[in-house]
């Protein structure tokens, strides 16, 4: 007999309150495992793999593709009573919706579920969604007859016999907005997804290829016609990005930042000539040879000193208790360029790491970050941040703070200077660094001391043990 359980979206962070579905890992009628990853999630802070609870049967899924999902809200429905051959179309939700069952007899045929678009006041209910009729309906697109590269946009849909209904094309919310924002039709597509559903790619296609004008009506598989058809949308229109997940989180939190901590910036020219030579000789010794060494482990390791030399610069403004945070030890952030935003994972207790070690985590954070595999707890804590932008070919900025901490250290791109030395002009390398802090805690001497310090490291590297 079966036995439904739902599973709720959890919160997967610190007192997140919605999640975007990226992608199921299960179809209705599969069999899933205790511990099995059945769906990716997208947070404010990162995308998040979630687990079955349960040994079953997927019954339903509750929620689409691309759509933002309250923390609570059930998205998925698991037969845990071991029948797993029952007939999908006999499971109803008559307890759930406290209406009672129709009779066998009376019972309407089950239709898909779609789940509205976005973050709905109540989110447990849902309507059904029409599915498309047989193959031999009116106004049904022949794929074999109407080719991607002749897709037009459709102003008024005529039936083909009065008062027949018109065909809604099989698409995911996500899709049917793209589809609107570029003004392409759904009826005229030949999906490629599952059960000729259409994708993003589908649209994205019809959008980019350069249609002509057709005037007269298009014939359809039955013969029937739509009239009034006017071109698609030319190929250099708009485009809409949800703002929704990482980016939405980063967005806010940069806002947040800038009109909340009073920002300075500072900027100092060093020539790093001698911890280039010093990256080079450290790739050859035998505990870096699994690593990938670059000039950002000395940047690194010379921020962490400086923090132990000016601890203040290492702190948060506490608002509500009026107080200034002392943080007595170093989450160091690094700012990670993903493909869903700007992310900012950080090494835990950095300052205490050795240089390998630390090597070792600027490495793996790197590549959890681009991979979008950050967990929300490589996230959450950090105290200070360093911003790599010389690997974008840039020379210096003005970094925004990250929320909570106090500082943010620019480390531009390493290039041939003109420099002198010992009153003589020569080739160095030499880079600019940027010094970002809330000037309600760091004040001009604190800022420029630090950077100062940071500078003097990386110019002669000796100094780092000298200072440690």
């Amino acid at each position: 007999m079966a036995e439904l359980k739902e599973f709720k979206l959890p919160d997967v962070g610190e007192g997140l309150t919605e999640a975007d579905i990226v992608a199921w890992h299960v179809k209705p009628g599969d069999r899933v495992e205790d511990g099995q990853i059945i769906v990716e999630i997208e947070t404010a802070k990162a995308v998040v793999e979630l687990p079955s609870p349960w040994d079953g049967t997927v019954a339903r899924l509750l929620a689409e593709e691309g759509q933002t999902v309250d923390v609570g809200v059930p998205i998925i429905v698991v037969d845990v009573g071991g029948s797993a051959g029952a007939d999908q179309d006999e499971i109803d939700y008559a307890e759930r919706s406290a209406v009672p069952a129709p009779a066998a007899a009376d019972k309407p045929e089950r239709q898909a579920v779609l789940v509205g678009y976005g973050v709905k006041a109540s989110a447990t209910t849902r309507r059904p969604r029409k599915t498309a009729p047989p193959q031999t309906a009116p106004h049904q697109t022949a794929p074999d007859k109407t080719p991607p590269h002749e897709t037009v946009h459709q102003t008024v849909e005529l039936p083909a016999e009065p008062g027949a209904p018109a065909v809604r094309a099989l698409a995911k919310p996500p899709v049917r907005k793209l589809a609107k924002d570029l003004g392409i039709s759904l009826a005229e597509l030949a999906g490629s997804g599952p059960d000729g559903s259409i994708t993003r790619d589908d649209v994205q296609r019809a959008a980019a290829t350069d249609t002509q004008v057709r005037s007269a009506p298009s014939v359809l598989e039955n013969g029937a016609r739509a009239g009034h058809l006017t071109a698609a949308a030319s190929p250099g229109g708009e485009e809409r990005i949800p703002i929704r997940g990482v980016r939405k989180h980063m967005a806010a939190a940069m806002v947040s930042s800038a009109f909340t901590a009073p920002h300075v910036t500072e900027f100092l020219q060093v020539d790093v000539t001698e911890t280039m030579a010093a990256v080079r000789r450290l790739r050859e010794l035998p505990e870096f040879a699994e690593l990938r060494v670059s000039p950002l482990l000395f940047v690194a390791r010379a921020l962490l000193i400086a923090v132990a030399r000016h601890p203040l610069i290492n702190s948060s403004w506490d608002a509500a208790a009026e107080e200034i945070v002392v943080k007595h030890y170093v989450n160091l952030g690094i700012a990670v360029a993903a493909d869903r935003g700007l992310i900012v994972p950080n090494i835990k207790n950095a300052g205490a790491l050795p240089l390998p070690e630390l090597a070792r985590g600027l490495q793996a954070l790197a590549e959890t970050g681009r991979a979008g595999k950050a967990t929300p707890a490589d996230l959450a804590g950090g105290t200070i941040t360093i911003t790599n932008v010389g690997v974008f070919g840039v020379d210096a900025g003005t970094p925004i703070l990250t929320p909570g901490e106090s500082a943010i250290l620019a480390f531009g791109q390493v290039k041939d200077t003109p420099w002198v030395v010992s009153g003589q002009l020569a080739v160095r390398q030499a880079c600019t660094l940027s010094l970002s802090f809330d000037h309600r805690i760091v004040d001009g001497e604190l800022g420029s001391a630090v950077l100062r310090d940071i500078g003097s490291m990386l110019e002669d590297p000796l100094r780092m043990l000298a200072w440690s």
